[in-house]
């Protein structure tokens, strides 16, 4: 019997932040679908927001959160990633993790839509992701069982409690692994849509295992658009950093008019859902939006990696013009977890992209995600560590069922992403989120009730077809427009306040001073 005490579904950032934490206490093992280095963190280009510099504190950060979420954060727990964040970054940097800095020592510090103060620290200039990742396998690499190309299918519950998981390995073949506890980090969804950001391992199967196995889902309507991706071709080739305008590019159309004038009071540093839907608008309109890298001066060395996805997609960065499309990057719903990253389920818990606690609300902000990775990896290892209570685990057989799956129609990858971004994309109605729920439930209407049949491609697209569903029913539900969601059919918030008093009531009284001056109140 495969058995250990911890099993991470997922290798991003924050399944080794997590992992890290274990491994010197408990046995520790890391199912990942493709190679461990397949993440969206990986990708992650712009930095991990922190409040560290001295004309800077973390209740500007915490503002800066609680605005860009539009009114639906947790503030309980914006506010412990905000505090923790600093004190587990300077842990890291003891560790040996480092961050660009100036030749006179000081930290490089950025800034990127709706931040009113520069604090995103890289590394690499904008290969901060795979800094961070290269730095964590090093530190685990000793210690933490990684498993490859491992299609996790299903979480085994037993009595109401999360047990292990049932994994298919590249020939198919059915594993049990049994744990006291399973964290999931599996990232988020991207790869439901066209156009997209994400690894094309996002493909939300920690969401459609954990929705199986009862376990609760909120806010799934909530999906991020970056507004800039990389178009070429009529495809995306890759993002393009927010951190690009926070040095000075603007966007503009083939006129070279400035798009965002007037739009937003922080032009092209406005939130992401305001400028990517602002952008697909004039798209509809038939504008082709490029970004005008004219001000920022030693490009190439500044943006490596976004140099080098030029250079692929034959985009000539003399002419100081980078074409851009916006496209699904981030997740702000997922499976409902609390501070501890524990879910409704008993010893299943949750981190990262395919957690929701509401820390981001509507709509994140940029580079908050590396620091909920970071903050929410380090929390719910600590819950582990605390737990001292052990369960008796009984093996469960299991074996390939045989049958005729390749008479099963599903549809294609491509008809999946398009129907979604098309149905359930940057704007919405009801018309076509009810049209899309209709065709995707006729898919699913077909599949089989067990899972154990089918092909790694069928099982994934299964998970396609079942969060998609979930997501268009969640955008359906909500009617009004907030955040990231936009109905055209119903264009306004509810409450277009940001939520101020209620941050000021979960403020310590000894607090309150301090944030009214930082409120400029």
């Amino acid at each position: 019997m495969r058995e250990v005490d911890v099993i991470i579904v997922g290798s991003g950032l924050s399944a080794l932040i997590a992992a890290y934490s274990l491994c010197k206490h408990k046995k520790v093992m890391i199912l990942t679908k493709g190679e461990k280095s397949d993440s969206n963190s990986v990708l992650a280009q712009g930095g991990v927001a922190v409040a560290m510099s001295e004309d800077d504190h973390w209740l500007h950060h915490l503002r800066d959160t609680i605005e860009a979420g539009s009114s639906h954060c947790n503030e309980f727990i914006a506010k412990k990633l905000v505090q923790l964040g600093p004190l587990f970054i300077k842990q890291l940097m003891d560790r040996g993790m480092s961050f660009d800095r100036h030749q006179s020592g000081e930290l490089m510090l950025g800034q990127e839509g709706a931040h009113r103060k520069r604090r995103i620290l890289h590394a690499g200039g904008d290969a901060t992701g795979r800094e961070f990742m290269h730095f964590l396998q090093q530190l685990i690499v000793q210690d933490v069982h990684i498993i490859e190309h491992q299609t996790v299918q299903d979480l085994i519950i037993d009595n109401g409690c999360c047990i292990g998981v049932v994994s298919r390995d590249q020939k198919g073949r059915v594993l049990p692994f049994y744990a006291q506890h399973v964290i999931l980090a599996t990232g988020g969804c991207g790869h439901l849509y066209s156009y997209t950001s994400n690894s094309a391992v996002a493909t939300g199967d920690g969401l459609a295992m954990a929705y199986r196995a009862g376990a609760a889902l909120i806010d799934l309507e909530f999906i991020q658009f970056h507004p800039t991706l990389l178009h070429s071709h009529h495809r995306s080739g890759g993002l393009v950093s927010e951190a690009v305008r926070g040095e000075g590019a603007i966007l503009v159309n083939e006129r070279n008019e400035a798009i965002m004038e007037g739009v937003h009071p922080l032009k092209d540093l406005a939130p992401r859902d305001v400028v990517a839907r602002f952008i697909f608008e004039r798209m509809q309109q038939g504008e082709q939006i490029s970004l005008a890298i004219d001000d920022i001066q030693h490009f190439e060395k500044r943006f490596p990696t976004i140099t080098s996805l030029c250079e692929k997609a034959h985009v000539d960065l003399k002419t100081k013009r980078i074409p851009v499309v916006p496209g699904a990057h981030f997740l702000m719903g997922g499976i409902k977890v609390n501070e501890h990253g524990e879910t409704t389920i008993p010893r299943l818990y949750a981190v990262g992209e395919v957690a929701c606690s509401g820390v981001h609300g509507a709509n994140r902000l940029a580079s908050n995600s590396l620091l909920e990775c970071i903050v929410f990896g380090q929390l719910v290892a600590e819950t582990i560590l605390n737990k001292q209570e052990h369960v008796k685990i009984k093996p469960i057989r299991y074996r390939s069922e045989r049958h005729a799956t390749d008479s099963v129609y599903l549809p294609s990858k491509f008809a999946v992403r398009h129907q979604m971004m098309t149905h359930a994309g940057i704007i919405r109605t009801e018309d076509t989120l009810k049209q899309l729920i209709y065709q995707f439930e006729e898919s699913l209407a077909h599949a089989s009730t067990s899972l154990l049949g089918y092909t790694n491609e069928q099982l994934n697209l299964i998970n396609m077809l079942t969060v998609g569903k979930l997501v268009a029913q969640s955008a359906l539900e909500r009617k009004e427009s907030r955040g990231a969601h936009f109905r055209s059919d119903y264009p306004f918030q509810h409450n277009e306040q940001w939520g101020q008093k209620r941050i000021m009531k979960q403020l310590r009284e000894k607090e309150q001073h301090q944030f009214n001056s930082v409120m400029g109140r």
